[in-house]
């Protein structure tokens, strides 16, 4: 699999000042103004800390909050003290992006160090708003203020921001068309990690597809089912009873009104497209478990309750995938099997990503929700590769061009460094 873009490992960067674009948003305490997950600042600090201690002198832009989430829209101060704790080189802040206070501390910064400027979000041609109705190609981003003023005083342009690829803010698609451009480690990875399972996964390639956003799950399947790379979808969660529901099998007012309150009935259509074209290739659930009078139940599928909602998977279920998760060469998941913050519903979940881990398949994770319940249950270093990414890893996956991509590949037929 050839990857088209300029890789930051292997490049001469001593001495050279260096444009540095990561994801590095974390979550943020609503009182405290504080993080409290460090998880993408650890990540990028590794392409960071690469860069200090080969001589680059380093300015990174980044985002925080947006107008969607006004209250995470803070100064980067912090997250400057912590990448200088983590890197264990100097990390600055400044709070300017690119002003004369900003443009002359990026000029006098000396090899080995770091500034972080302030925050890309105070900017409107950063905001989501503006990319969504401001449809700026990346060749016409020269006159905007950032790219126009910070653009001379770098050699090199590195992104590490796969997590936001699905973006096109001048950040992140308008500098590599006017810099020098590559991708910084957890970027590349996580690229390579999506790509190898899209377009070279050894089979069979199981993907497990499940949790409470329905819409990412329907969103890949008619991608890796149509270009063959799944040989298996295995469904829970919300997207398992939408596909038996696609199957004909009728479930009770509770849990059809959980249902339609959520507009998730909408996707039982594409559902019954893809078990028609496809019906060898979807494993739905045998079993399934409610709350009944604050206990587990477990029933067969050709034995529901009409009175019940259900929220995690059953025995039977878990065994059957479980057993084909071991058989795999290459495996995908998005999405926990159940509703595991629950007492005694945490099973599913628990099972799967338990299958996961076991195997010896080449296994990607990926998703918010994905992470933070495999991190619950399993050794995160049993699965080959977890995602930072979000929207951008479901984007990539269903076959989009990200712009991030499209703007690195287009620096790399530029100038091949």
């Amino acid at each position: 699999m050839e990857i088209k873009m300029n890789a930051l490992r292997g490049l001469d960067i001593a001495g050279k000042k260096i444009l540095f674009r990561p994801d590095i948003n974390s979550p943020i305490d609503p009182v405290t103004k504080k993080i409290v997950n460090e998880n993408r600042l650890k990540k990028n600090a590794v392409t960071l800390k690469y860069m200090l201690e080969n001589g680059a002198a380093v300015a990174l832009i980044a985002h925080q909050g947006d107008t969607q989430d006004y209250q995470n829209l803070i100064p980067l101060e912090e997250h400057a003290e912590k990448l200088s704790d983590l890197t264990g080189y100097p990390v600055h802040y400044i709070d300017d992006v690119c002003g004369p206070a900003a443009i002359e501390a990026v000029k006098n910064l000396p090899a080995g160090e770091a500034i972080i400027l302030g925050n890309l979000r105070y900017l409107g041609e950063e905001l989501s708003t503006f990319s969504n109705f401001v449809k700026l190609k990346p060749e016409d981003m020269g006159t905007v203020w950032h790219i126009r003023k910070l653009s001379p005083l770098f050699d090199l342009y590195v992104n590490d921001a796969f997590s936001a690829a699905h973006r096109d803010a001048p950040s992140m698609v308008g500098f590599p068309h006017f810099l020098p451009s590559a991708a910084g480690f957890q970027f590349f990875d996580e690229y390579a990690a999506l790509a190898s399972v899209k377009d070279g996964a050894e089979h069979p390639c199981m993907f497990v597809l499940g949790g409470a956003k329905i819409s990412d799950a329907f969103g890949m399947m008619e991608s890796v089912l149509k270009n063959g790379t799944a040989d298996k979808i295995l469904t829970t969660g919300v997207t398992g009873i939408i596909m038996h529901i696609a199957n004909g099998v009728t479930f009770g007012e509770p849990q059809m009104k959980f249902l339609r309150d959520r507009d998730m009935l909408s996707f039982v259509d594409a559902a019954k497209k893809y078990l028609t074209e496809y019906p060898d290739r979807f494993e739905l659930p045998r079993d399934l478990a409610y709350n009944k009078d604050g206990a587990r139940v477990e029933c067969t599928i050709d034995n529901l309750p009409q009175d019940a909602q259900f929220i995690d998977i059953g025995a039977q279920t878990i065994a059957d995938y479980q057993a084909l998760l071991a058989s795999a060469k290459t495996i995908f998941a998005n999405g926990p099997a159940g509703i595991y913050e629950q007492d005694g519903f945490d099973v599913g979940t628990r099972g799967i990503w338990g299958g996961i881990a076991d195997s010896d398949a080449y296994s990607v994770i990926g998703g918010g929700d994905t992470v933070s319940s495999a991190t619950k249950f399993i050794d995160l270093t049993k699965i080959s590769y977890v995602c930072t990414a979000g929207g951008a890893m479901v984007r990539f996956m269903s076959g989009k061009k990200l712009p991030l991509i499209a703007a690195m590949e287009q620096a790399y037929e530029r100038q091949k460094l």
